[in-house]
């Protein structure tokens, strides 16, 4: 195909604003007195306000712990050489003797993050020698996280790493020194997403007198905010669980032992309004929090306070939250929630990250985006819960005064911006053009690209205004056709991002009442359609007995071994990265020794599993083919975006027994409308070659590409090979094979059942 336009200065027009870096996370740590996150198995000290890592020489655990029969308990050689307290109290002993420990920790919690966006991290950190320090951006425990490596001299110095294909609404970064016995030290982080300029930003304050917003101007503060306190604010008789009221009410409590229902537990209800202790001419919200005693995690909400909004939030609304509050004790650490309508309704771990009371009054704001957890009620959310007794069990008096919710203020109706990834051209969102709505067809309509700078993908959304908000509702088509009376039905979806088939200028038609939109290419270019490829490789797959089937979390019937029905598996890998809710088919003949059932899997790379692929189908002794369609994923089990899927697993052991399997002549394309004539827009495999296809033969080893070698040769994690690692538990053990729980083993984390 020729090169459709060559001219710079349409080129930078059509990009619009040059993109920056913006900070959304900062952490100096020198503001704490001892490690503020989460304990997992290692806890940097506080030296002078640096947060120093003495190397995996060491290892930490609570007195409790050592003294137990866990895995942290004593192991012959040790000894405590001090002890360390975290921010929160607790304190743990400093273990040597049995090293190297494998360690990780984190070194940042709760950065709001945009799905699909570009994040550097730069830290200022030394180490006694120099040390390449793997880092994680994780959104989800279930989902592989974006990884990268911090490269630390022995000087004071910035340095920094990329993350991109961002998954989720808020994350947190993991350092993984792992076996590494050098000392670092970290004074700072700080966290930027790459972002182009975009429109000043107008926030929507809502009201809780009246339900109702009104517009404030960037910086400026109301006087009177939706919880004030002073004013009568809600019929204090509605039940927390009135669906059709509760919203009514901004302020929610729940006090150990108070309000008992029938199950004996106690329920929330309308905070109670006191004179504020510091001025009497003031009046706050109250939380009289009691002993917290309910065995285990529960007991951080056994007392809680929520702040609720007057209306429902989805997933990627941007929010700004605003609150006074102090407590009648200092240090007092909660942990923040998002809920649904009904206080006490979980929907999502993560709100604003964790809040710590003092006597002395504070004032918290936040523009955060909203979360999701992809599996109910469409990921909206009415409230933020605090949990109030995560570490501190005492009773505890909890203020709140001046509740404030906003949001941006976006523009609405339906937008369409355009893309063109052959020649580099990128999306504009925030200039993305507005359907328009035509009287006489009762339809929207809207162009997209101009001579010079055709497109050849768009997204559609219903609001404009904020990159993330137009990212998080988007509209995806059925299919696209470029014939204007072929009308495809759509749905709501997130980063949907449409390829066209043909570069050019495009008009798009929209019927709202029908759900359903049609395309047309007035000017440009068809894409050059190719012949859909076979690939003749014979791949034969050897897989071996494996033992028992694991019991897991369910012991499963006269089994309970360390076996897996992945110990053997087959992959095609994708010559590139697929889009989500992207529509392929999927061809090969296959035959086997014996008859034998298969599951499959979506992955990233080899290894690196996401969501389930293909429906499960069986191999015989007769050559049999295969043809099924196979839309990608657009998001795992806990709802965390995918965007980095590019490869089909076959899992080979579902029978105990040794088994030879056979595939041959595959095939996989993307799917449309020319794949009847022997067409596609895109092979998603080579002709000929065995780049595209991996296996992996019996428990322990890892993928590896067919016809190259062995799993237990060379262990493949992505694009690196490597030598297979030691298994060590999450305190930082040493463990065997058979050990059950979470394990880590060369720097990645996963459950060996």
């Amino acid at each position: 195909m020729k090169k459709l336009f060559t001219l710079i200065a349409l080129l930078a027009c059509f990009m619009g604003a040059k993109a920056e870096w913006v900070t959304d996370y900062t952490i100096d740590y020198s503001t704490n007195t001892g490690f503020p996150f989460y304990v997992m198995g290692y806890v940097p000290e506080w030296i002078n306000g640096v947060m120093t890592d003495y190397g995996a020489d060491y290892r930490y655990a609570t007195q409790a712990d050592l003294d137990g029969d866990g895995d942290a308990k004593w192991k012959d050689g040790e000894t405590s050489v001090g002890a360390t307290t975290t921010q929160g109290g607790t304190e743990y002993q400093k273990v040597t003797g049995a090293g190297p420990y494998w360690h990780q920790y984190f070194v940042a919690d709760g950065i709001p993050t945009e799905i699909d966006g570009t994040y550097k991290v730069v830290a200022m950190v030394k180490a006694s020698e120099p040390v390449n320090v793997p880092i994680q951006m994780r959104w989800s425990w279930g989902a592989d996280p974006a990884t990268g490596t911090l490269a630390v001299g022995t000087e004071w110095a910035e340095v920094e790493v990329t993350f991109s294909g961002i998954g989720g609404n808020s994350c947190s970064l993991i350092a993984q020194p792992g076996t590494s016995t050098a000392t670092i030290e970290w004074k700072s982080i700080t966290v930027s997403h790459n972002q182009k300029a975009q429109r000043p930003t107008t926030w929507q304050e809502w009201l809780n007198s009246d339900g109702q917003p009104f517009i404030m101007s960037e910086g400026a503060v109301n006087d009177k905010y939706m919880g004030d306190a002073e004013t009568p604010w809600s019929d204090p008789n509605v039940a927390y669980n009135d669906a059709d009221k509760n919203y009514l009410i901004c302020a929610w409590s729940k006090e150990k032992g108070r309000n008992m229902n029938d199950d004996g537990g106690w329920d929330p209800f309308p905070a109670n309004i006191e004179v504020d202790p510091t001025d009497a001419n003031n009046h706050v919200f109250v939380v009289h929090g009691q002993p917290a005693t309910t065995e285990g995690d529960p007991s951080a909400w056994d007392n809680q306070f929520w702040i609720e909004s007057p209306k429902q939030w989805k997933a990627g609304d941007q929010i700004k939250v605003r609150f006074r509050y102090r407590a009648n004790m200092d240090g007092v650490k909660t942990n923040t929630q998002i809920h649904h309508q009904n206080p006490s309704d979980y929907q999502h771990w993560s709100a604003v990250g964790d809040v710590t009371f003092t006597t002395e009054w504070q004032t918290f704001e936040k523009t955060f985006s909203w979360p999701g957890d992809g599996a109910r009620d469409n990921d909206t959310g009415w409230s933020i819960a605090f949990n109030l007794n995560p570490e501190v069990k005492d009773a505890v008096d909890f203020y709140f005064d001046d509740l404030s919710w906003q949001s941006m203020k976006l523009d609405e109706g339906y937008f369409v911006a355009g893309a063109n990834t052959i020649d580099g051209l990128e999306y504009d969102l925030d200039n993305a053009i507005p359907f328009e709505y035509d009287d006489e067809e009762g339809i929207y309509t809207a162009t997209v690209g101009e001579t010079g700078a055709y497109v050849n993908q768009i997204m559609i959304s219903t609001v404009r205004g904020n990159d993330a908000a137009f990212k998080n509702n988007t509209l995806k088509p059925d299919y696209v056709v470029d014939d204007p009376e072929d009308w495809a039905s759509y749905t709501e979806s997130s980063l949907a991002k449409l390829n066209l088939p043909g570069v050019g200028i495009w008009k798009i038609y929209l019927d709202p009442t029908y759900l359903a939109m049609a395309f047309e290419m007035l000017e440009g270019e068809a894409i050059e359609k190719k012949d859909i490829v076979t690939n003749p490789t014979e791949i034969i797959i050897e897989g071996v007995e494996r033992d028992d089937l694991s019991d897991g979390d369910n012991v499963r019937e006269e089994e309970g071994g360390t076996g897996e029905t992945w110990d053997n598996q087959f992959f095609i890998v994708a010559n590139r990265v697929l889009e989500p809710n992207e529509e392929t088919v999927l061809e090969f003949d296959y035959v086997a020794t014996t008859e034998a059932g298969t599951t499959t899997g979506t992955h990233a790379s080899p290894g690196a599993y996401r969501k389930n692929a293909i429906p499960d189908f069986t191999f015989t002794t007769e050559l049999q083919h295969l043809k099924v369609d196979y839309t990608v994923p657009a998001s795992d089990w806990g709802g965390n975006a995918i965007t980095d899927a590019q490869s089909i697993a076959f899992d080979l052991a579902v029978i105990k027994g040794a088994c030879t399997y056979t595939i041959k002549n595959v095939k996989w394309y993307v799917k449309d409308d020319s794949n009847a004539e022997g067409k596609t827009p895109d092979n998603l495999i080579n002709a000929t070659g065995t780049s595209n296809f991996w296996v992996k033969i019996g428990a322990g080893t890892a993928p590896y590409e067919y016809g190259t070698s062995t799993g237990i040769e060379n262990v493949v994690d992505g694009n690196n090979v490597k030598s297979n690692g030691a298994l060590y538990n999450i305190a930082g053990q040493r463990v065997n094979k058979d050990y059950k729980g979470i394990v880590i083993q060369d720097g990645k984390k996963f459950i060996n059942k």
